[in-house]
């Protein structure tokens, strides 16, 4: 090193990731270990509960006459509003129809609070409330309650819609995070990738056409069917949505407390997926997805599963990708294409911000 130059290398050689702790970045709306790190640092001490602790994608809590209700909200403020394959109304359904249903319930209902910015045209409202009544129909849903309310013009980015989702949880079903045991048979319901990317190319950031479109589906009636096939053989249902497949398994890994084996070659991505993700410098598997499942269930039950799973609508792709075992506790390893096995983590920041 030069001594006049005034730097030193080798303490900067691998600097720490700046701490953002202080003010709210755009890293920590991305699904990985930012908005982890924020949830468990603000909201978790201050709110903390057995149902809000266990960190599933819904709460479950027990009713008095025996009954168990799924519970769960989530915001959307995915930008453009319309994108191949969805728009903001249907994703704001199917999302929370599918966080209800991961938790071995069957939705019922939901509730939809809209903030609209002055200005917004009326017709674009039209379309996106007939899109979330299709969704809502297609889903086999009500929508039983809803609040609207208007911010001054450029105070929104047109629109954005909060959803709260309600399901009877199935009697002796308990599939969540903690439930992953060694040797379960990870499934996943198809490619993985395409919403993510086809809100990238609804922005034009790909720089040419393409024929991607967005996996938002309702997944209620797939879950269903994986149900009936396998009962609490089930151990573990997720969407993986924002920070894709690998936030998701590092979750299901940490909350369990095994550790998880998964196979590149048996992972599906589509060619045009593929090749966008490799453009722009991107892995598929942190890009969210809106219409996809990981299941985890007991080898003895995983052929009937996929074979249910398959038999669906939404589910035709799917693939067995990997187990549960071989690996440190509460970790994610990845035997590649190359015979190599690599470490896959947590999304650290924000790859792709607004896709949901």
């Amino acid at each position: 090193m030069n001594e006049n130059s005034g730097l030193d290398f080798e303490s900067a050689a691998c600097p720490l990731p700046f701490q953002h702790t202080a003010q709210i970045v755009l890293g920590h709306g991305s699904g990985g270990k930012m908005s982890h790190d924020l949830v468990a640092r603000l909201f978790v001490p201050s709110f903390d509960n057995p149902v809000l602790r266990a960190g599933d994608d819904a709460g479950v809590v027990e009713l008095s006459i025996g009954e168990r209700l799924a519970i769960s909200t989530d915001s959307h403020v995915v930008w453009p509003l319309f994108f191949p394959g969805g728009d903001i109304g249907r994703l704001a359904i199917c999302g929370t129809v599918n966080d209800v249903a991961v938790m071995g319930a069957e939705p019922k209902w939901i509730t939809a609070g809209f903030i609209l910015e002055e200005g917004l045209e009326v017709e674009i409202l039209q379309r996106v409330i007939a899109s979330m009544q299709t969704a809502t129909a297609e889903a086999g849903i009500e929508l039983i309650a809803g609040d609207t309310k208007v911010v001054q013009r450029g105070k929104a980015d047109g629109l954005y819609i909060n959803t709260t989702g309600i399901g009877i949880v199935r009697s002796g079903i308990s599939p969540n995070g903690s439930r992953a045991e060694e040797g379960d048979i990870i499934l996943l319901t198809g490619t993985i990738g395409d919403h993510g990317m086809a809100v990238v190319s609804a922005r034009g950031d790909l720089g040419f056409t393409s024929s991607i479109c967005s996996d938002t589906a309702p997944l209620n009636q797939m879950v269903r069917s994986a149900l009936d096939a396998a009962g609490d053989g089930i151990h573990v249902m997720r969407d993986p949505t924002r920070g894709g497949l690998a936030t998701t398994l590092n979750e299901i890994a940490r909350q369990s407390g095994k550790g998880i084996v998964i196979e590149e070659n048996m992972i599906p991505v589509k060619p045009p997926v593929r090749a966008a993700c490799e453009m722009l410098g991107f892995d598929p598997l942190y890009v969210a997805n809106e219409g996809k499942l990981v299941i985890f269930v007991r080898p003895h039950l995983a052929a009937r599963t996929l074979a249910a799973v398959r038999a669906c609508r939404y589910g035709e792709e799917a693939e067995i990708i990997g187990k549960v075992g071989n690996a440190p506790a509460g970790m994610v390893l990845m035997k590649t294409i190359f015979g190599s096995t690599r470490v896959v983590d947590m999304l650290a920041g924000e790859i792709l911000p607004r896709i949901c």
